[in-house]
């Protein structure tokens, strides 16, 4: 019972869609009208709100660490990771806004950050050298994704190497689009 508590917890947490909410505050409208259609720190960027970027950013990092914290310390462990999935799950398909919202980027950041500070931390830095590099930001979620659990099953923790897997695999699921263009050499 608590593992579906856990998965719940993360999933209400994850579906908070701060990118609408802060771009609608600001007066900015619905951002799921211009970019890619997504509520994440990307296509908030996109407004040329950089403030409002940084802040949906930090807010859905945010919602990755609380739920997979919050979860560790009511139920344990494999609480925590569950919630921390269901906090991808929740902000990649919120039932407020019809199942479809962001693609777990910043959310699956904060996630392996609470699960392993050092991968979360190896996370980042892949994934910022990979955008100083390629000037694309899907680009570097798809490298951070595939880098993820091989820095874990490098370090020998084999449960967090199968974690990162999972949330790798649901990124890349909903980099689809993304990954049609950067194959076609049309990626923003």
């Amino acid at each position: 019972m608590t593992s579906v508590l856990a998965l719940i917890l993360g999933y209400l947490l994850g579906s908070v869609p701060w990118g609408l909410v802060l771009t609608r505050a600001a007066g900015l409208g619905d951002v799921r009208s211009i970019g890619s259609g997504s509520i994440g720190a990307t296509n908030v960027l996109r407004t040329g709100n950089r403030a409002l970027a940084a802040a949906t950013l930090a807010l859905d990092l945010l919602k990755g660490v609380v739920a997979l914290v919050l979860a560790r310390w009511l139920w344990g462990e494999t609480a925590g990771l569950l919630a921390g999935f269901g906090a991808m799950l929740g902000h990649s398909f919120p039932v407020w806004l019809g199942f479809k919202g962001g693609k777990g980027v910043a959310t699956g950041g904060g996630v392996l950050l609470a699960a392993a500070w050092w991968l979360g931390l190896a996370a980042a830095i892949v994934w910022l050298v990979t955008a100083v590099a390629t000037r694309i930001s899907s680009a570097a979620a798809l490298v951070t994704c595939a880098a993820a659990p091989v820095v874990a099953a490098i370090a020998g923790r084999w449960n967090l190497a199968l974690f990162a897997a999972g949330i790798a695999a649901l990124v890349v699921w909903r980099h689809r689009p993304n990954i049609e263009r950067l194959l076609a050499g049309t990626e923003p």
